[in-house]
């Protein structure tokens, strides 16, 4: 691990995204609340929220932060049968949260992807991405 504690405690935030997409079916079930292991979406919101607080122990070398804020918010797109996932994870800490947001992101789709598969296995993850991060000694990034 990296020694961060010379750094200054700041306040840290990252936003992620990504998408999954499925067949217009797939879309529908989900759309209409008919899959048929429930809520895909709530189930998600959950899973990317405790895959954010668990990133420590998935990330080899990742240091466990204290999250202060987990948002997890999905866009159904129908024209495109794809639904997209957008993560904001906070954190007041020494590190940044960027690898909290991912994970969250990722473990978010794949939770899609678990719950719809007896339906369309053909569904694909696709743009797992670092959208924007604050503070630190870094300063600011935005994705282009």
């Amino acid at each position: 691990m990296v020694d961060v504690a010379g750094k200054d405690v700041t306040r840290r935030i990252a936003r992620a995204a990504g998408r999954i997409v499925m067949q217009p079916a797939t879309f529908a079930l989900i759309a209409s609340a008919g899959a048929r292991k429930g809520d895909v979406l709530g189930v998600a919101r959950v899973a990317a929220i405790q895959a954010a607080k668990r990133t420590a122990e998935l990330i080899p070398l990742c240091h466990p932060l204290p999250l202060t804020r987990v948002a997890v918010e999905f866009v159904a797109d129908a024209a495109a049968s794809a639904i997209a996932i957008e993560v904001t994870a906070e954190t007041l800490a020494r590190t940044g949260v960027e690898m909290e947001a991912l994970t969250a992101t990722a473990v978010g789709l794949l939770t899609i992807y678990d719950m719809c598969k007896a339906a369309d296995r053909a569904m694909h993850i696709e743009s797992v991405h670092l959208v924007e991060k604050w503070g630190g000694k870094s300063g600011h990034f935005m994705a282009r």
